[in-house]
């Protein structure tokens, strides 16, 4: 009995790591996409468990399970310490051509705004960008911010996609866009580094493939490619931040990066997992920061929980266009751009007719 449970365990993994790789906007396809890592360490276990089955069982389940965490593992070994890196570490970087930035999906119903306070205020950041921020959230930390950061972007929705951005270098033309749904709003400006640089800065928190939100990721993917399309056709210094309800693996997020040319900070480093804070065993990094090739990694950090379901996240990116030529830009072939074309069509497309 003990063979054929297990048996039937693999053969789950398996199957759920064969349909993550089926191409589709379905909710159901998009979400074998994000626990890569359990299933990829599920396929192991059942490997190692094998010897306890029927020997008829055994060499099936073995080599099944064996198959699991390889193709997981091609997926998720980027973002681990065993990679090389794709942002380079600054150094030697002049501090007024830094901006340390935090991000935090706060959740809307938590009411742990002091937990939040208390943490901007020891890691004191640049700029501060909450999702799921609605009015109340918005008083809080307009009140507890004070005058620390005089730069700000307001968007207070009770709909679990507002956003506030507070910043203590001054923001240029801000400007708040819908660019797929007209109920999810971004936040699109440049910044003035203390150094006088400027650079370009795209706030996102897309909705995600999930019964309860959407049966398709098809808007979510179209408000990624809608961005990566804009920076391709104009790359300037960029950084682009947020919960894009995508994990860092995924086919949708890795487009992003090769249509845009934008990097990502943890490749090399880790995962920094920033969702679930309540459910070790059920985590993935949701929270991203990505930066175009004229950026060095100062740092990057994990923050405690504050109540939210999401960890913050802190990120440090210094602007260094001299070392751009050290980076090995992700590009993205014909093909692969008038997907990211026929993507945004569609989304455009259905929501107008939704």
């Amino acid at each position: 009995m003990f063979g054929w449970i297990l048996g039937g365990i693999t053969a789950m993994l398996l199957l759920a790591s064969l349909i993550a790789r089926v191409p589709g906007h379905w909710w159901w396809l998009r979400a074998c996409e994000f626990p890569r890592l359990q299933i990829g360490l599920g396929g192991a276990a059942c490997a190692l468990a094998s010897p306890l089955a029927d020997p008829s069982q055994t060499p099936w389940i073995a080599a099944a399970g064996c198959a699991v965490l390889v193709v997981q593992l091609r997926y998720v070994l980027p973002w681990t310490p065993l990679w090389p890196v794709q942002v380079k570490a600054a150094r030697g970087d002049r501090p007024d051509r830094c901006l340390s930035l935090l991000v935090a999906n706060v959740l809307t119903p938590n009411r742990h705004s002091d937990a939040l306070l208390a943490i901007i205020r020891d890691r004191d950041p640049d700029l501060i960008l909450t999702l799921e921020s609605d009015d109340w959230w918005g008083q809080r930390l307009d009140e507890g911010l004070g005058s620390g950061w005089p730069h700000a972007v307001r968007v207070p929705l009770d709909n679990l996609y507002g956003m506030h951005l507070y910043s203590r270098r001054p923001l240029i033309d801000p400007e708040v866009k819908w660019l797929i749904q007209d109920d999810i709003p971004s936040i699109h400006c440049g910044i003035e580094l203390e150094s006088g640089d400027r650079i370009r800065f795209h706030a996102l928190h897309p909705r995600p493939p999930a019964p309860s939100e959407s049966e398709e990721s098809l808007w979510r993917d179209g408000e990624l490619m809608l961005v990566a399309k804009l920076i391709h056709q104009d790359p300037v210094p960029t950084v682009v931040a947020g919960d894009l309800n995508d994990v860092a693996w995924s086919r949708s997020t890795r487009l992003f990066c090769r249509v845009s040319g934008m990097l990502d900070p943890r490749r090399g480093r880790g995962m920094f997992s920033t969702f679930h804070a309540q459910h070790a065993l059920l985590r993935w990094p949701l929270d991203h920061v990505f930066a175009s090739e004229h950026f060095t990694l100062g740092r990057m950090q994990r923050l405690p929980s504050f109540g939210s379901d999401h960890f913050p996240i802190l990120t440090t990116l210094c602007y260094r266009p001299s070392r751009a030529d050290e980076h090995e830009n992700p590009t993205a072939t014909k093909e692969e751009h008038r997907d990211a074309r026929e993507t945004v069509e569609e989304a455009r497309e259905r929501e107008q007719d939704g």
